[in-house]
Order: C-alpha cells, then sequence, then structure tokens
C-alpha cells in the first residue's frame, strides 16, 4: 500500500519542476513511511511514497519499462494490492514477458504492456495507479472496481494534476483551495456523489474507471460497473458459492510478506474474516491469527442500546477469540481523549476534508490503527458486509426501502447522520439541501440497471443495494483508508472482491434474507466456523463513546469557537442554536444523535482555518 501523485503538462518541461513533484510526493509520506521515489519526463512526473508489503527489497517505484534496445518506453506509479499476481505473473511469462523482482507492481506494469488499459480487468485486488506511456506521451489512470483505494485528479489548460489524495494536488502552487457550493454540499450531507472531488476543479476517478489523459483532452471509460442478470442457483447452491468465494478471497488475501492481522469487532462479518483467517494461517503451518479489537475504557456507565447499537462488543469478541485460538489485543481507548484538539488535528490532516459524520468513530479508529501498527503492517477487515449481504436495519425498514431518497437517511436512522443543527437557517436554504438530496437520489436510482421481469420486492431491494454499492460503502471505504494509511497501515477489505460482490448484487432479496434475518446467507455459508453467540447476533455498527465527558469537551470547544470573533465558521452556524445547546444538560449518556451537530460545527470551523479554504457560494 502506498501513496502516488504526479502530474502531465504538455505545454512544459517538467525536468525543471522536480521540486514541485517532490512536495507533492512528500506529503504522503504517512501512506508510504518506507520509501520515496520520483521519475521526471519532458512531460510527466510521478512520485511515489511505499508501504513495503510483498518483496521488500524488489518493487520501488516509479517503476519503468524499457523497449528492446534500452529506450524507456512507461512509467508507473501504484498503490494497492492485487491479489491474483501470480497467475497473471505465469501467464505473462508464457507470453515472453521477463520479471526482475517478486512485486505485483512489476505484474501491473507488464500486464500494461501486454494488454493496455485492458490489464485493469484483468487484475483482482484494491489497486489505483497511472501509467505514463513515453511513446505516446498519454497518461493512464486506473481505480478499482469497488474504489478501496482513493485516487483525485485535477485536469489544467495543459493537462492534468493526480494524487492519491486531495492534498497531494493541493500541494502544487497552480492549484486553489476553493470550494463552491456542490462542494459544500457534499460536506454537509451523508451523499458521496461518484466523481465529486469537492475542491473546486478537482474529481475523483470512479471505482471500475479508467482516465485517459492525451495532447487532445482527458476521456473517461467505465471498465466495470454492477449489472443485473437472473440468478439460477437455488438456495443450497448460492450458500455453497458463497462459502467457497469466501474461502478462496481469504485466501489470497493472506499474502503478505510483512505481519498480518485481523480487525475483531465480535461482530458477524469480522468474525467470519478472523474465522476463515485463523483456518488458512493454520493450513498453512503459521502462527496463530492476531487480532485486535477496540473499546472504551469507561463509556461513562453500562452499555446502552439504541436504534444501531443493541450490544456492546467485549463478550462476543472473547467468544470469537476462545474459539479460534485468536493471538488477540483489546485496545481500550480514553473517550475525553477522543475530543483532544491535537487529535483531531491529525484526523483532519489525513481526510483533507471536515469529517462531518461518525463523530468519534474518526480520532478512535485513528488511534486503533495507530495501536495495531505497533505489531502488524496489514489488517484485514469486516467492511462492505452489510451492503452486499443486506445487513442494515433499514434494509427491514419499509418506508426507507419504498421511499424516494437515500434509505440510510429515512426518519428512523437520519438522526444519526443530520448534522443540520446547528447550521444557519440561511445557509441551508442558500444551497438548497433538500433539492440537492432529491436530485442525488434521483441521479443515483437512473444508474441502476433493470432486470425484465424482476417481481416489485426484488425491483425495490436492488436499487436499496446499488446505492448502498455506489454511495454509501464509498464513505466507509474512505474513512477506514484515511484513517489506516494516515500510520502507514495496509487494510484490506476481502467483501470488496468483486467477484463476490457481482453475485451477490443478483441473488433475490427472498435469499439472502431466507430465515428473516439480516445477513442470512453469510449466516448459513459460515455458521460452523463461529460461536452461536457471534451466529445469533444482530448487527451492531462499530462503536462509539458514550461517555458524557467526550461531549462535555465539544461543548467547551465550540464556547471557544463562539467566543472568538474570528472562527472561519460563524458566517455558517445558528448561533442562538448553539448557545441553546451549550446551555443544555449533557446528562449521564452521551448519545451520536446529539452530537452530529456539534461536531459538524467544530470540524468546519478546523478545517476551514487550517486549509485555508475559500468558500465560493
Amino acid at each position: 500500500m502506498c501513496g502516488i501523485t504526479g502530474w502531465v503538462d504538455f505545454e512544459r518541461d517538467l525536468w525543471h519542476e522536480r521540486r514541485i513533484t517532490a512536495v507533492m510526493t512528500g506529503t504522503m509520506a504517512c501512506r508510504g513511511p518506507d520509501a520515496e521515489g520520483i521519475w521526471t519526463g519532458r512531460h510527466a512526473s510521478l512520485g511515489h511514497r511505499r508501504l513495503s508489503v510483498i518483496d521488500l527489497k524488489g518493487g520501488r517505484q516509479p517503476m519503468t519499462a524499457r523497449a528492446a534496445d534500452g529506450r524507456e518506453i512507461a512509467c508507473l506509479t501504484y498503490s494497492g494490492e492485487v491479489y491474483n499476481f501470480r497467475e497473471l505473473r505465469v501467464e505473462l511469462e508464457s507470453r515472453g514477458h521477463a520479471f526482475r523482482t517478486r512485486s505485483d507492481t512489476e505484474v501491473v506494469l507488464h500486464g500494461w504492456l501486454e494488454w493496455g488499459e485492458g490489464v485493469a480487468e484483468r487484475l483482482n485486488g484494491m489497486f489505483a495507479f497511472a501509467v505514463w506511456d513515453s511513446r505516446d506521451e498519454e497518461l493512464l489512470l486506473v481505480r478499482d472496481r469497488m474504489g478501496v483505494k482513493p485516487l483525485y485528479y485535477f485536469p489544467t489548460a495543459s493537462g492534468v494534476l493526480f494524487g492519491s489524495e486531495p492534498k497531494a494536488i493541493l500541494a502544487h502552487p497552480d492549484v486553489p483551495r476553493r470550494v463552491t457550493a456542490d462542494g459544500l454540499r457534499e460536506i454537509l450531507e451523508l451523499v458521496k456523489t461518484p466523481e465529486q472531488g469537492v475542491f473546486a476543479g478537482m474529481y475523483e476517478v470512479r471505482p471500475g474507471q479508467v482516465v485517459r489523459v492525451t495532447r487532445r483532452g482527458l476521456t473517461k471509460r467505465r471498465y466495470w460497473s454492477l449489472e443485473a442478470r437472473e440468478h439460477i442457483d437455488d438456495l443450497p447452491t448460492t450458500i455453497g458459492t458463497v462459502r467457497e468465494l469466501l474461502q478462496d478471497i481469504v485466501e489470497r488475501q493472506l499474502v503478505s510478506d510483512v505481519p498480518l492481522c485481523t480487525l475483531l469487532s465480535g461482530g458477524l462479518d469480522s468474525s467470519v474474516i478472523t474465522a476463515l483467517a485463523a483456518k488458512g494461517l493454520a493450513a498453512r503451518g503459521d502462527e496463530p491469527v492476531r487480532s485486535f479489537s477496540v473499546d472504551f475504557d469507561t463509556h461513562g456507565r453500562e452499555h446502552v442500546a439504541d436504534y444501531l447499537r443493541g450490544t456492546a462488543d467485549a463478550p462476543f469478541v472473547r467468544d470469537m477469540v476462545q474459539h479460534v485460538g485468536a493471538n488477540h489485543q483489546e485496545i481500550l481507548l480514553d473517550s475525553a481523549e477522543m475530543a483532544d484538539p491535537e487529535l483531531r488535528a491529525k484526523v483532519l490532516r489525513a481526510v483533507d476534508l471536515p469529517p462531518t459524520y461518525w463523530g468519534d468513530m474518526w480520532p478512535s479508529l485513528y488511534r486503533l490503527f495507530q495501536s495495531v501498527r505497533h505489531q502488524s503492517t496489514v489488517a484485514l477487515s469486516g467492511e462492505a458486509a452489510d451492503e452486499i449481504f443486506g445487513g442494515y436495519r433499514w434494509f427491514f425498514d419499509s418506508e426507507a426501502v419504498r421511499g424516494e431518497g437515500f434509505p440510510w437517511l429515512a426518519s428512523a436512522s437520519r438522526a444519526f447522520f443530520d448534522g443540520r443543527s446547528l447550521l444557519a437557517p440561511g445557509l441551508i436554504q442558500r444551497l438548497g439541501l433538500d433539492d440537492f438530496l432529491r436530485d442525488s437520489f434521483s441521479q443515483a436510482m437512473r444508474e441502476v440497471p433493470v432486470l425484465p421481469g424482476e417481481s416489485v420486492v426484488d425491483r425495490q431491494m436492488r436499487r436499496v443495494s446499488h446505492v448502498h454499492l455506489t454511495r454509501f460503502v464509498q464513505t466507509l471505504l474512505d474513512r477506514k483508508d484515511r484513517m489506516s494509511m494516515a500510520v502507514g497501515l495496509e487494510v484490506r477489505v476481502p467483501f470488496c472482491d468483486h467477484r463476490l460482490v457481482d453475485y451477490l448484487f443478483n441473488v433475490p432479496w427472498e435469499m439472502k434474507a431466507f430465515d428473516g434475518q439480516e445477513k442470512s446467507l453469510l449466516r448459513a455459508a459460515t455458521a460452523d466456523h463461529l460461536p452461536e453467540s457471534v451466529v445469533r447476533r444482530v448487527k451492531s455498527p462499530y462503536p462509539t463513546t458514550q461517555d458524557p465527558v467526550y461531549e462535555r469537551r465539544l461543548r467547551a470547544a465550540l464556547g471557544e469557537v463562539l467566543a472568538d470573533k474570528d472562527s472561519p465558521v460563524l458566517p455558517l452556524i445558528d448561533r442562538p442554536a448553539a448557545l441553546r445547546l451549550l446551555a443544555s444538560d449533557v446528562g449521564y449518556i452521551s448519545s451520536q444523535q446529539r452530537r452530529t451537530g456539534l461536531e459538524l460545527a467544530l470540524n468546519l470551523n478546523s478545517w476551514l482555518s487550517t486549509y485555508a479554504v475559500t468558500l465560493d457560494l
């Protein structure tokens, strides 16, 4: 896992601009703490920061390819992991390619030499890369099918800038830190519009997309998207297929030349990954699987259930650890520290945008990954299982399923994601946030593929599944990527394997929920690997603190913002509402719903001041 960046300018000689590339590359030192490399040609300059995972001595980047006469013909800067690189290497060797390293990077480069941009369809993994073709003077940007690895670009009058994160592009002196109304809407609502980069003029390569830049301009092509097909397998066959796919996926993702672990919450998803990893490692004669969980040293009092979280994680983690014999460590966090300005500043610098939702989950993930990184370089995680198997409570909420809005923003769950409580009413009206949500949802629905003859229920659930796989899961993958790479930890997500996603997207809902529970198929396919308590546990998301000390710290910080007449967020918030909040009682339990507006206001203020952003509304 690494950080990539670079730029192309067909009107400038970039041999003399290497310093700028060095600055852009340096912004991603956390993503790649092990090595740095820069390659510069006349009209292209590529940078790379490396986190060494496979072939530690080889695989240095940017990596070049030469013709038989010794001329450099291509240069690759690549981030990610390709899990089928060994099979591809054998195929390429049979076609006459010779390799100097054991790395998947070199396989990607030779794959491009053999198949051009068609190499993307052959890769199984998570990746984002750029290839400069010196012969034709063109740049290719490629992103994996599910968007696990990020990739942004900024078209210019004579070329393009690109980077794994916005910070790499913003480091270029010609890029303004400007955000328009379109970008601010993306920040304020839990809606991730494909290709929207928030900063004016910046875009994100869409998952499953190839972007080509030549002297003639920029073109885009989708090489993968979800397709509607008839599911012909019966229930036993479907369960068996899911089981076989998961076993193969996890086995592939155990490949690593550095210490590897799993992230274990005691929920179904992470427990399945941990169990299959334990089985795979045991079959190879390796040491027991290492796992990590997270909790808060105090919640103020015992865990209190809410709409999303019915049970605490710890008892189920213990059952799972005992069941598979994991070498486990529980990471205990200090709730008060989650509001620490220095920690929250580190989160902001990692994200480049105000982390407006998920609250204390951002700093807690940062601290969790920081602790994990002391012992492991690679971790397997359970993201995306809820999206592909149907795990969220709103999948079973008729209002959310049948409504004309994003399911996670339906009435039962919206309070967890609604940060408007402290926003100035005039700002809400000027941005037209309600219209934005309606338009965004309509756009998402137009992308849903249609299967002729499908039942009304399956058509509705296909819409729900599609919008989660193309919008909602992207927010989770972004959060996991930024917080893990901020401390140099590679997190792999087996449930994002495109073979599993493709297959399950077309499984009828009556099969996905055949026993009336969420994720019925996943339970049926893996129950024999798990303790009974985990099999029966109802979905409970990543933990958030309930300790009132966290909210008190946030309130104190908001009081300081309100007292400073130069606070940049003041024109955006409702001061009377903020004062009413500060005067109200915290209570014995701090709820995620009540804190959302508070966290949004504070994070906006920090972002505007730290990044010197110009709002052009």
